[in-house]
């Protein structure tokens, strides 16, 4: 391989690694930071945040919270939902239990029930619109089989140069080799 052909190669594949670096992070690495990742499946909460976006929720204290707030919660053991509070309520017994009513920005009325305190996932702490798309695509059977493809391809471009270049060495070793016959 020529020089200008090498550097183009090893630009393009630098970029592409740095890509599913980024990638990686941006889906698995926050999790170290204590952040929960989320898709935005409905439009409810547009357009603070679009479908298909990527939320990232931190953990927050329920007693920090208050009107305004956008919070992430368990609306039941399956579904996940992120609404702004539009009223704090305590309970009329014991004061540390709280309940959120909460309303998507979207919407027209105040969602039907109450959100209870220990419901509470977190506060988003930022979005990255579109990416929800591919989080998505990638936890499909199908997605996940492109990613890891397309990871290995990333890594095949990665190391074909050397392979390419030890071939040409040895083929060139081997006519000189053969020359000196």
């Amino acid at each position: 391989m020529n020089r200008s052909v090498k550097k183009l190669w090893n630009w393009c594949t630098s970029v592409m690694v740095a890509l599913v670096v980024i990638l990686a992070l941006l889906l698995v690495g926050v999790r170290v930071a204590g952040l929960q990742v989320f898709t935005v499946l409905s439009g409810s909460m547009e357009p603070t945040y679009p479908v298909g976006s990527l939320i990232y929720v931190k953990k927050t204290e329920p007693a920090q919270l208050q009107a305004g707030d956008v919070i992430t919660f368990l609306l039941d053991e399956d579904t996940v939902a992120t609404h702004r509070i539009v009223e704090v309520i305590p309970d009329a017994h014991d004061t540390e239990i709280l309940r959120f009513r909460t309303k998507g920005d979207a919407n027209d009325v105040p969602d039907g029930g109450l959100v209870h305190c220990k419901n509470v996932i977190g506060s988003p702490v930022f979005a990255i619109p579109a990416l929800g798309y591919v989080a998505s695509y990638i936890q499909s059977p199908p997605g996940t089989y492109v990613a890891i493809a397309g990871g290995a391809f990333v890594l095949a471009l990665v190391f074909l140069p050397d392979l390419l270049s030890d071939n040409q060495t040895k083929k060139k070793q081997r006519s000189a080799a053969a020359r000196m016959e």
